[in-house]
């Protein structure tokens, strides 16, 4: 691993990600990603992403099946620290999807983005460069405002707006 040294610090810099999972990374998928033309390949490679079996309108198993167990692991491993850290995207992200959709299918949606992440560092060069716990919220700031002022208006409250100076 020692001539690949400088690429484990860039991967590092990953919430969630030390060096150990950086290694396990660079172990399972290489340093040369050319092989994989998107990182979407890469997660399907791996099977870090979700499953979408629907005909009909009828919607059957999200099971996402088999692909590579160590990496997939490792991945899991590194989104439960992730989530664990403060102030951050993927922590945002998960919080996010587990109110909807549950602990375990937001783990391996914070698993896929790691995995996207890390691609992108590898075939890119450069760093991770962290969006933010408030990312969500900027997104849309009317959306949020919107959802807000409804759920305290369910509380019982009447909201009136000004904006700050």
């Amino acid at each position: 691993m020692s001539p690949s040294q400088e690429l484990l610090d860039r991967l590092d810099t990953i919430p969630g990600v030390g060096q150990r999972v950086a290694q396990a990374i660079l172990a399972e998928i290489g340093t040369d990603v050319s092989r994989f033309p998107t990182g979407s390949h890469l997660a399907s490679w791996a099977r870090v992403c979700p499953s979408n079996d629907e005909s009909a309108g009828k919607r059957r198993s999200s099971h996402i099946g088999p692909g590579n167990p160590w990496l997939r692991a490792t991945l899991v491993e590194a989104a439960w620290a992730a989530t664990h850290a403060t102030h951050t995207y993927l922590a945002a992200q998960y919080r996010r999807l587990a109110a909807r959709r549950g602990h375990k299918r937001a783990l391996i949606a914070v698993a896929h983005t790691i995995l996207i992440i890390a691609y992108r560092i590898i075939r890119d060069g450069g760093t991770y460069e962290d969006l933010g716990s408030n990312y969500f919220d900027e997104r849309n700031r009317r959306a949020t405002l919107r959802r807000s002022v409804q759920r305290l208006g369910r509380l019982g409250y009447k909201v009136t707006l000004t904006e700050a100076a």
